[in-house]
């Protein structure tokens, strides 16, 4: 292993890593690489021929697409080799979910197979539902399903109503119930399927196939995008599902529910950053081929700016991937040395980083949501036809808010999230948070003379998480435990904790890029930084107003005030001419090369 530092969930709140302890996508090796390359023709030779076809939807032609990619071995790349799989690191999985990501509804329907159909058994199955299952999981001999979702139980899982009762003879629980959103729902061979026990306050998990006795699968339902994905509800009318198909222990299913969920948001923010590539690919192909005024739209200022903006979003929120996705991977080998297999290793090292988790996934599908957005507005006219790729992106974009829990729900996990680990002991925020709430009103901006490009972004960012320990100190003394109810505040913070991760990933990368080939003569990376810092000033701003507003007595608000415009002073930079740079290297290219 690296001797790398690694830190816990939320710890960058208050403690930094150095780039040489960043893992950055310049480091893929080149297996990496080939898996890739083998998705990406999979894609290229097998579904985009046929997109059109599939969005109709054909769901046959979704079925048989699936199962040529698992004939092809990539259902099996996050599945140990003892399955039937490769056996892949964490990065390798995300990799490969990123670039699964740009095949629209396919994309969904795989990572709902790989993912929550899958892992479940995969990961708190015993051995015989992993060699009975999982085996043939892996290889699409199986398609897999995930049923959580009821009709009354959407974000608050744990409220369905679906029951499992245990047979006289004890040899079944007969289950009978709703689900509804159940991704795969028309052809998937199994479900995982969540349901109270008699009386139990909590769920358990079952695996169902698809041909017991009284499970009865609803017509398609009519989607805004996606529309390729197999999406409907399932109605389970006393099915008989034999004892031995109980995943984990019986209670166990509302954690089993949240730790795949923290896995699947991490994924999800790999799906978008794939998806956000392929759409900026359209975008500059379009505005290098697309005249008005007899000349290209690619030389105009307005279209710079919007191709600019989808590369630096871009660009940053995947250099946070890859970040997580390293030290998840350090942290699952840490509790297979331990002793523990490797399915409950990776449960636990998934798990532990909620707080990144939902950060990716919530900047992740709101970045690709903007992207989609301006690829639209650079096709005018055209975006809005069926013809083109970007008016399916634009729609199939916005389920992603949606997916793996609401962003409403992710915010608020960034923040609870981060202040339960906290309170537990896992790092001293509160302390650390208190000790410059009494420098309030005496807050410097810690400028270093002669202080090297990196130092002064890094010191920018510094002052961002500064910020940040303030406005927790002030709500938490304010609000008490009735915080958690002042969830405008909270969204506050989380926006600020979002800001200061991605920001803190994108300047590591680039240093680390710099140490690991030299300074670039094209600037072109620092420019994507400097407009990066420059802006995250302003929206660390603006929500730190809005929160200190909320709870700050007119005593003490000129401080909190003067602190805010002090931490978020940054240089000026020519903004202009740093988007140009970056969207004159896109057009030049013709396609994403960052």
């Amino acid at each position: 292993m690296e001797n790398r530092k690694v830190l816990k969930s939320g710890e960058f709140l208050v403690d930094e890593i150095t780039a040489s302890d960043m893992f950055i996508p310049e480091q893929f090796d080149e297996e990496q690489k080939m898996i890739a390359q083998t998705i990406q023709d999979f894609l290229d030779t097998e579904l985009y021929p046929n997109i059109a076809q599939i969005d109709t939807p054909d769901i046959n032609l979704m079925k048989n697409t699936l199962k040529k990619a698992g004939e092809l071995g990539l259902m099996g790349i996050s599945i140990p080799e003892e399955y039937g799989g490769f056996g892949q690191s964490f990065v390798t999985q995300m990799l490969a979910a990123e670039t699964i990501g740009s095949g629209h509804s396919f994309s969904v329907a795989f990572m709902a197979h790989t993912g929550i159909g899958t892992l479940p058994i995969m990961y708190y199955g015993n051995e015989e539902q992993r060699q009975r299952y999982v085996t043939r999981l892996a290889t699409g001999d199986l398609l897999g399903a995930y049923c959580l979702t009821e009709p009354g139980a959407g974000s608050d899982a744990n409220s369905g109503k679906t029951t499992a009762t245990l047979s006289e003879d004890g040899t079944h629980f007969i289950l009978n119930g709703q689900k509804m959103w159940i991704t795969n729902a028309g052809f998937a061979d199994t479900q995982v399927v969540f349901a109270k026990i008699d009386k139990d306050r909590v769920l358990s998990a079952f695996i169902v196939e698809k041909n017991y006795p009284g499970v009865v699968v609803n017509p398609e339902e009519h989607k805004m995008g996606i529309k390729g994905s197999s999406t409907a509800q399932i109605f389970y009318n006393d099915v008989k599902v034999p004892v031995e198909n109980l995943i984990g222990k019986r209670g166990e299913g509302f954690r089993i529910a949240l730790s795949i969920l923290h896995m699947g948001r991490i994924k999800l923010g790999a799906n978008v950053l794939g998806a956000s590539k392929k759409t900026i690919n359209d975008s500059v192909k379009y505005a290098n081929e697309r005249k008005q005024f007899n000349v290209l739209i690619s030389t105009f200022g307005s279209i710079k700016h919007k191709l600019a903006e989808q590369v630096i979003k871009t660009f940053a929120l995947e250099s946070a991937i890859y970040r997580l996705s390293k030290d998840i991977d350090e942290l699952i080998e840490q509790y297979k040395a331990t002793g523990l297999d490797k399915g409950k290793a990776s449960v636990e090292g998934i798990s532990h980083y909620a707080v990144e988790a939902a950060i990716l996934k919530v900047y992740g599908s709101e970045i690709l949501d903007f992207v989609v957005d301006e690829a639209v507005q650079i096709h005018g006219g055209m975006g809005y036809s069926a013809e083109m790729d970007v008016e399916r992106a634009y729609r199939d974009s916005r389920i992603n808010r949606i997916f793996e829990g609401t962003n409403e729900i992710n915010r608020l996990l960034v923040v609870d999230t981060a202040m339960k680990r906290a309170m537990k002991g896992d790092f001293d925020l509160f302390g650390k948070a208190e000790a410059l709430a009494e420098k309030l009103g005496s807050i410097t901006d810690n400028k270093v003379d002669g202080a090297s490009y990196f130092e002064e972004k890094l010191r920018y960012i510094k002052n961002f998480k500064n910020i940040i320990l303030l406005v927790i100190n002030g709500a938490s003394k304010h609000f008490g435990k009735n915080l958690i109810m002042e969830q405008e505040v909270l969204n506050n913070l989380a926006d600020m904790i979002m800001e200061v991760y991605i920001a803190e990933s994108l300047a590591l990368r680039i240093q680390k890029m710099e140490i690991m080939n030299g300074v670039d003569p094209s600037g072109i990376y620092r420019a994507i930084l400097d407009v990066f810092v420059y802006d995250a000033a302003d929206k660390i701003r603006k929500p730190a107003a809005d929160a200190i507003n909320a709870f700050a007595t007119s005593q003490i608000h000129e401080k909190y005030k003067n602190s805010i415009e002090t931490l978020t002073n940054v240089n000026g930079i020519n903004v202009k001419d740093a988007r140009r740079k970056i969207a004159d290297k896109l057009i030049e290219d013709n396609v994403y090369k960052f």
